[in-house]
């Protein structure tokens, strides 16, 4: 009775490694996420067909974010954005720490997404402007051979209220790229 036993004790605890070594798809969890942007203006020196090699559209800010977050499933995912924001047509640096959340209303092979951000810009110098900050955007997120890294194309849209009593505002629209990893 003793070898029925230990018998049927290997064949369970054998069946439930090998169902463990199967990966699953993580849907949900802890990821970060960088991020680069840029707004992009057009040049109002430029000539068409003009041999200078002036270009018809120029970069006039540049967005590095970082985001720690979690994503509940695969429709929800909040998180704590930390970045730096260099407009230089007008020379200034913010400093954003900000919430963010993002939802998945399309949900496929390529999830299409809207997402809203609130938050605060530090004034971590005497040369980075002190306000507050939202922003809105849509996106298109598209993954590699599995669920555990992505790449994320889309425009925002920002606005910053900052200096003498916030009384100053910069809105802009960018376009982003980001890379996800869970």
């Amino acid at each position: 009775m003793k070898q029925v036993y230990t018998l049927i004790s290997f064949l369970l605890f054998s069946s439930q490694m090998m169902f463990s070594q199967v990966e699953s798809e993580n849907i949900n969890g802890l990821f970060y996420k960088i991020s680069l942007a840029t707004t992009l203006t057009i040049n109002e020196e430029y000539q068409a067909f003009d041999d200078s090699d002036e270009s018809l559209i120029n970069p006039s800010a540049l967005y590095i974010n970082n985001t720690f977050g979690y994503q509940f499933d695969m429709r929800t995912s909040i998180g704590l954005n930390l970045g730096y924001n260099w407009h230089s047509q007008q020379g200034l640096h913010f400093a954003p720490a900000y919430l963010s959340l993002r939802h998945n209303f399309v949900v496929d092979d390529s999830n299409i997404f809207a997402r809203a951000g609130y938050g605060t810009l530090l004034g971590v110098s005497k040369d980075f402007q002190k306000g507050n900050m939202y922003k809105l955007g849509l996106g298109v997120q598209m993954y590699g051979d599995n669920y555990n890294k992505s790449v994320l194309l889309g425009v925002d849209f920002t606005r910053k209220r900052f200096g003498y009593r916030a009384l100053e505002g910069l809105s802009s629209i960018s376009i982003f790229l980001e890379f996800m990893l869970f």
